[in-house]
């Protein structure tokens, strides 16, 4: 199993980002997939989840409205599109196989479950 995100970057607030997580070495349409971050000096934190098929997406509170989380069975890659980006987004962002339903659930499953490396989303 491998999981590989990219697409994080330097932003002024108000931009836009799409994060990209391709996926291999397992049937990716079979599975739930989340996104969770970190920022600098603070714990874990989940930001959204998406079931296979694209079904039930669900967004963290501070990401509402402003992130879509989205998925590609074709091409094996989860996605999220970050929007009105606020400084507090700032963060190493990573994507899980795995369908967490809180920021507790996400620092469990961290040594548990299958995440990638991160990308650093920097909103300055």
């Amino acid at each position: 199993v491998q999981l590989v995100e990219s697409g994080g970057g330097l932003v002024q607030p108000g931009g836009s980002l799409r994060l990209s997580c391709a996926a291999s070495g397992f049937t990716f349409s079979s599975y739930a997939m989340s996104w969770q971050r970190q920022a600098p000096g603070k714990e874990l934190e989940w930001v959204s989840r998406i079931k296979s098929g694209g079904v039930s997406p669900a967004y963290a509170d501070p990401v509402k409205g402003r992130f879509t989380i989205s998925r590609d069975d074709v091409k094996n890659t989860l996605y999220l599109q970050l929007n009105s980006l606020k400084t507090e987004d700032t963060a190493m962002y990573y994507c899980a196989r795995a369908w967490y339903m809180s920021d507790s659930h996400v620092r469990s499953g961290q040594q548990r479950d299958y995440w990638g490396q991160g990308t650093q989303v920097t909103v300055s």
